[in-house]
């Protein structure tokens, strides 16, 4: 039997990924890439939904690549590629406008937070269309599941209807995907703001743990977390969001069960918890780091891996996209 074939992606927002990403996703994606035929995307079409410096977008997308493949995504086992580098995304993304209704796509609850945000007139047409190129993503490769996070299931939902909705109308064309949401992947609070998840976005750069900190900096953040007076170390995360993050930051890194920990820490004090934890993440990220480091003092080879990877998805989203074409009518 043919391996289920999984497509994600990530954004290169910024200069590290942090430890949220990490767990809530790198992890897992490695952890998989023996049981599915894999394609891990950089999405940078999606990246420039909002002001990008040219430059910056650059590096951030080489840097985003190396620490894919620090953090264990093997370009010979799983295709990982630049979005802009395969111009299939953004001509399937136009096709699939076209069928998409104006009030579906306003009912997308990322796009009117966002342009809630930063004022309805500063958004732009791109990020209005977010989910649609993001259908182009998924349907091009013919996946199978789609491994998302909570806040990105209603897009995964646009693309089934979608891909159903062009197959009514033109013939079956189109994969129907199922989003997963991956059960091994705790969802990763801020260290400050413990009831807020982490995020690149975040205003306060203490409660976030990104995977290029010196380890130095890593152990410091989160000794420093945010936990609670009570003195316990027990999973609640209504009553005590902080050390509930700790615990399962501790589980995602060693592999221990949240309630083996909790036996184990019992009666201990925060100190010494905190401790644990911190050595615990910059013993798992501080060999990412230092491969990320290695991988981008030689940008050349990391361009050629990617321009090898592109031609391989180039490859598969092509013959896609010559499929919805001639279906359409347009060839």
């Amino acid at each position: 039997m043919p391996k289920p074939r999984l497509y994600s992606g990530m954004q290169p927002s910024s200069g590290s990924l942090h430890l949220g990403n990490y767990i809530g996703a790198l992890q897992q994606w490695r952890r998989m890439q023996d049981e599915v035929d894999a394609f891990f995307s950089i999405v940078d079409l999606h990246a420039i939904t909002v002001p990008q410096s040219p430059q910056v977008l650059r590096e951030q997308v080489r840097t985003l690549a190396a620490q894919y493949i620090a953090g264990g995504i093997d370009p010979d086992r799983s295709c990982l590629y630049v979005q802009s580098h395969v111009a299939a995304h953004a001509q399937l993304a136009w096709l699939l406008g076209t069928i998409t209704g104006f009030g579906e796509a306003s009912r997308m609850t990322q796009f009117k937070d966002k342009a809630a945000k930063g004022g309805q007139d500063a958004a732009s047409v791109g990020l209005f269309t977010y989910p649609i190129l993001m259908a182009a993503d998924i349907l091009l490769f013919d996946a199978d599941v789609v491994p998302v996070g909570d806040d990105q299931k209603q897009h995964v939902e646009l693309t089934r209807d979608l891909a159903e909705r062009f197959n009514k109308r033109f013939g079956a064309t189109f994969t129907v995907p199922k989003p997963v949401i991956l059960a091994g992947g705790a969802r990763i609070y801020d260290l400050q703001s413990p009831e807020s998840k982490m995020s690149k976005s975040a205003d306060n750069d203490k409660g976030v743990v990104w995977l290029l900190d010196e380890p130095s900096k890593t152990a410091k953040k989160i000794r420093s977390a945010v936990t609670d007076t009570e003195g316990s170390i027990r999973a609640d995360r209504a009553r005590k969001p902080g050390v509930t993050n700790l615990l399962d930051i501790l589980s995602a890194t060693t592999g221990s069960p949240v309630a083996t920990l909790e036996a184990e820490f019992e009666g201990q004090g925060y100190g010494v918890f905190k401790t644990a934890v911190a050595d615990a993440v910059v013993a798992e990220l501080a060999p990412v780091r230092e491969r990320t480091l290695e991988l981008l003092d030689d940008p050349a080879e990391l361009d050629r891996l990617l321009a090898a990877n592109a031609e391989r998805a180039a490859a598969v989203a092509d013959a896609t996209l010559r499929r919805a074409l001639e279906a359409m009518g347009l060839r």
